[in-house]
């Protein structure tokens, strides 16, 4: 079985998955996976706190994947060793959590799922450079071609992606001109994507709410939805 949520953000979010809010993983085991769509927040700073969320994750009754948000300590993300994993390119936390990297097709379950991590945070002003903050939040040239190049290898056709950002064809549908956020170089990616790739939904987190935003693309933050 494979789910999806969005945002986690340790203890704020993450209380989703306990077995109250989440009794569907009495049933799992670690060959089901959990996929957070963004914004992990586990393996921000090492502390204590940071140990126990890592450790009680851990011991769910499945294996969470999450793709990168804008609030991840990319330098403790970029210091572990790349691995292979189902076809693309992950980052093992442990055996039971895993970075799905940006610009990854992978085949889960028979599914392929595209998975592209990243987006600018509004806030970095008020944050501090290398340990609230990272520049590594926004994808780099290499990723974004990255990314083209795995797609044209699977033909442009993947089961789902799975992104924290979105297209701004679907930011513009999300927000109606509520919102001054501009437009930044990763929502003008996806966009491009989106008038080439074939697929059956396009899932993203960052926004922090539910909505099936039209019949493709689905905002996710509290539920936990499955695939």
């Amino acid at each position: 079985m494979i789910y999806i949520t969005g945002d986690t953000h340790r203890e704020i979010d993450i209380t989703k998955l306990n077995t109250v809010k989440f009794p569907k993983q009495a049933t799992m085991t670690k060959n089901d996976f959990v996929i957070v769509a963004g914004d992990f927040g586990i393996g921000w700073d090492n502390s204590n706190e940071d140990l126990y969320w890592k450790n009680w994750l851990t011991n769910r009754n499945f294996t969470t994947l999450f793709v990168d948000g804008n609030h991840e300590n990319y330098d403790f993300l970029d210091s572990l060793p790349v691995s292979e994993w189902n076809g693309g390119k992950v980052h093992f936390i442990n055996d039971s959590i895993i970075h799905l990297m940006r610009g990854q097709v992978y085949t889960i379950e028979g599914n392929k799922l595209f998975a592209f991590g990243g987006a600018d945070s509004i806030d970095k002003g008020r944050r501090i450079a290398g340990k609230t903050w990272w520049k590594r939040e926004m994808p780099s040239i290499a990723e974004y071609q990255e990314g083209m190049i795995n797609l044209e290898k699977n033909n442009w056709q993947v089961d789902y992606v799975i992104t924290h950002d979105c297209s701004q064809n679907v930011f513009e549908k999300l927000m109606a001109g509520l919102w001054t956020k501009g437009l930044t170089d990763i929502n003008m990616y996806f966009q491009v994507l989106e008038e080439k790739l074939d697929y059956r939904q396009w899932y993203f987190g960052h926004y922090h709410d539910d909505r099936q935003v039209d019949q493709k693309h689905r905002l996710l933050y509290e539920q936990v939805l499955k695939l």
